[in-house]
């Protein structure tokens, strides 16, 4: 059986799992905005159709 007390204390943080955390936190966050800028880029260019 597993003693979480011991696991807890022979756990090692990897300091790579946290830029790679950091990377995929970033790279998701600019897909997001990139995606506000384009649905804002179409929404601009309709309502410009329209007042034509």
């Amino acid at each position: 059986m597993l003693n979480f007390e011991e696991e807890v204390r022979k756990f090692k943080y990897s300091p790579e799992a946290g830029d790679i955390e950091e990377s995929i936190r970033n790279q998701d966050l600019t897909d997001v905005i990139d995606l506000i800028r384009e649905a804002e880029t179409r929404r601009i260019g309709r309502e410009m159709r329209d007042k034509e």
